[in-house]
């Protein structure tokens, strides 16, 4: 079965009941045994429910891995990775990582004996020499949030590999449409189920994937035991929304694409990251390990602050909001927004500036788009 057809049916099949074409949502607490000792799999909602259970087989089948396991953000997701590791602990992490993920790292899991070292994950020499005795685990975003950096998976693997950690990876930027870690080595994979997968704004959610039997099985026994659980609503929209994700990839791709061309020929922007451009260092790499480019873009103006914010304050159909990959063009200010809690100094050092500018492309006609950002500029 191809990718596409797998998206739209993989793991969907008309109710037995009814023969809806739609799942029913199992919008339920708790179920009827039929005696004691003996259920049909379900018996608390936190543990397991159908709705859960179906968009959990649904997205491994298109990850084309084992298993999956939902949770309630993206940030559980990675908190119940995380809880693979024991005091001690090192981990390796990509420097440009989400600013949610360093803040849990820096400011929640240090007090817990944890490790981290933050490194340019697009070069493998840096990895590699961040490793120590104490290190159990590779984690990587690629593409990166918010500057679009790519790290080589076949490079990370190796080190993995060689030195026996847990490799796992953020694929929340690229989706399984264009990036499925699982092909690279990586042992788990990351998606905030809240962007791209679900498409449309309507919920929060995470997902880890993997064909590890012992990690599968340990991230149900942290999922039952912190309860950290999708609804069974969240996950019937995600369900909706997954239907359409190779098609709504192909148009932000195609998007991003005429949009950062645009942006990198404007006078009045001095730098674009986006893995499309040929200009792009991350380009070689993307082009190799990935599918498409996705819908992301990162860019910075000549006139820094002021003008980053005149752009932001003067957008008309580009939507002035946090998060990304949703069918709507939103914008987005880093520094005071979705990377409020970096200190300054951390955030200058990774290469996050004040006049960073985040654009995360929507489906909309793409001269609309365009349109919308040269008269923004005009007064930027």
């Amino acid at each position: 079965m191809k990718l596409d057809t797998k998206i739209v049916r993989a793991s969907t099949k008309p109710d037995e009941a009814t023969g809806a074409v739609v799942p029913p949502i199992f919008q339920t607490a708790t179920y009827v045994l039929e005696e004691v000792g003996k259920d049909k799999g379900f018996d608390y909602t936190r543990a397991s429910n159908p709705s859960r259970q179906l968009l959990e087989q649904h997205l491994a089948e298109i990850e084309g891995v084992d298993y999956g396991v939902c949770f309630s953000s993206g940030m559980s997701a990675v908190d119940s990775v995380l809880k693979l590791l024991k005091a001690g602990d090192h981990v390796v992490c990509s420097d440009d990582v989400y600013g949610g993920v360093s803040r849990h790292f820096n400011e929640v899991l240090i007090h817990y004996g944890l490790e981290f070292t933050y490194v340019n994950s697009s070069n493998p020499e840096e990895v590699e020499k961040a490793v120590k005795s104490n290190t159990k685990l590779l984690w990587i975003e690629t593409p990166t949030n918010p500057l679009l950096k790519i790290t080589d998976l076949n490079a990370m693997n190796d080190i993995a590999k060689k030195n026996n950690l847990l490799f796992g990876v953020d694929a929340t930027f690229s989706t399984p449409v264009f990036l499925r870690p699982i092909e690279f080595g990586a042992d788990i994979v990351m998606h905030s189920t809240t962007k791209y997968l679900s498409g449309h704004n309507q919920i929060i959610g995470g997902a880890i994937l993997t064909n590890d039997k012992k990690i599968f099985d340990k991230m149900k026994f942290i999922q039952k035991t912190i309860g950290a659980v999708p609804s069974p609503f969240d996950c019937f929209l995600v369900m909706l929304g997954l239907r359409t994700l190779h098609l709504r990839m192909e148009r932000h791709n195609s998007n991003a694409q005429s949009v950062a061309e645009f942006l990198e020929s404007h006078p009045k922007v001095s730098r674009v990251a986006y893995p499309g451009l040929k200009s792009d260092p991350g380009h070689l790499i993307a082009k190799e390990q990935m599918l498409g480019f996705s819908g992301m873009i990162s860019f910075e103006l000549k006139g820094g602050i002021p003008s980053g914010k005149n752009l932001m304050n003067g957008v008309k159909l580009c939507l002035l909001a946090e998060s990304l990959g949703s069918v709507e063009t939103m914008i987005t200010h880093p520094a005071t927004m979705t990377h409020a809690d970096v200190p300054a100094v951390e955030r200058h050092a990774r290469g996050l500036t004040d006049g960073l500018v985040r654009l995360s492309v929507g489906i909309e006609n793409k001269e609309d788009i365009i349109d919308d950002l040269k008269q923004a500029l005009e007064k930027a």
